[in-house]
């Protein structure tokens, strides 16, 4: 056999090889198990949430949740053609009960890669970023990080989130109270049992009309850049490519518009 014809037969076995190769890959993509599957299969959508977070989250008197996160849950579920499961959690055990019992974590959580480290996120639906709330007649005293970072400036936080982390990082000469309850710590500063509370300026511009006498401090400036996601299962890149697709088409029929404006005017 001449070396031409050698040649072409090795071209040949080459083609044929990364041939299978390719269908043995494609396969075993096609095969993978997805989350996405198993809530088609099992006829639930299931819903880690704190419910101490407005307007995203908030678990009422009835044992009901209600929110722009619940609502948009719903509606995920709804197309997927299966019921929506909330599941309570708080804020320092997100996590761990994400990864344990959910198929998406939601209610206003923001994407840190602390958190990327043991999940995917969506796209973000929201750009966020930490902003003081206050009594109405102090907020020419909180602009600025240094004017809160005084031993003299009571400030107090929710714990386990980035409220608590973004407190303990720029506030370390403040009297810091770590205030258990999310849903009445905003009350602690209207009765003067603290002055300042940072938080995402969307829960301050809500917290503000629930609370007269509280007053939102520049929102439109926030002191850092944040965004507003949903945890999603580490690797499952169909699931993860399935909500966010949902996600897009929401932001763009104005579905997802008219949920916010529902709980934020």
């Amino acid at each position: 056999m001449n070396k031409a014809a050698l040649a072409l037969l090795g071209v040949l076995a080459s083609v044929l090889m990364h041939a299978g190769v390719a269908e043995a890959q494609t396969a075993t993509t096609a095969a993978a198990p997805s989350r996405l599957d198993e809530i088609l299969t099992r006829g639930t959508l299931r819903a880690c949430t704190t419910g101490d977070y407005k307007p995203y989250s908030f678990y009422k008197a009835d044992g009901q949740f209600e929110g722009i996160d619940i609502d948009m849950t719903e509606s995920l579920a709804k197309s997927l053609g299966v019921k929506a499961e909330f599941v309570k959690t708080s804020w320092p055990n997100l996590m761990n009960d994400f990864v344990a019992k959910c198929d998406v974590g939601v209610g206003g959580v923001s994407p840190t890669l602390e958190r990327q480290k043991r999940a995917f996120f969506t796209q973000a639906y929201m750009i966020d970023g930490k902003t003081p709330i206050v009594r109405c007649d102090d907020v020419n005293k909180y602009q600025t990080v240094a004017q809160i970072d005084q031993p003299a400036t009571r400030v107090i936080v929710n714990p386990g989130g980035t409220n608590e982390r973004f407190a303990k990082q720029y506030f370390p000469h403040a009297n810091l109270t770590v205030y258990p309850d999310n849903v009445t710590i905003f009350k602690q500063i209207l009765a003067g049992k603290a002055d300042v509370m940072v938080t995402d300026a969307s829960e301050t511009l809500l917290q503000q009309k629930l609370n007269p006498g509280l007053c939102s401090v520049h929102p439109d400036k926030p002191f850092q850049y944040g965004e507003k996601a949903w945890l999603l299962p580490r690797g499952d890149v169909a699931f993860q490519q399935y909500v966010d697709q949902w996600l897009h088409l929401a932001r763009a029929t104005g579905e997802y518009q008219a949920i916010s404006d529902r709980w934020l005017k």
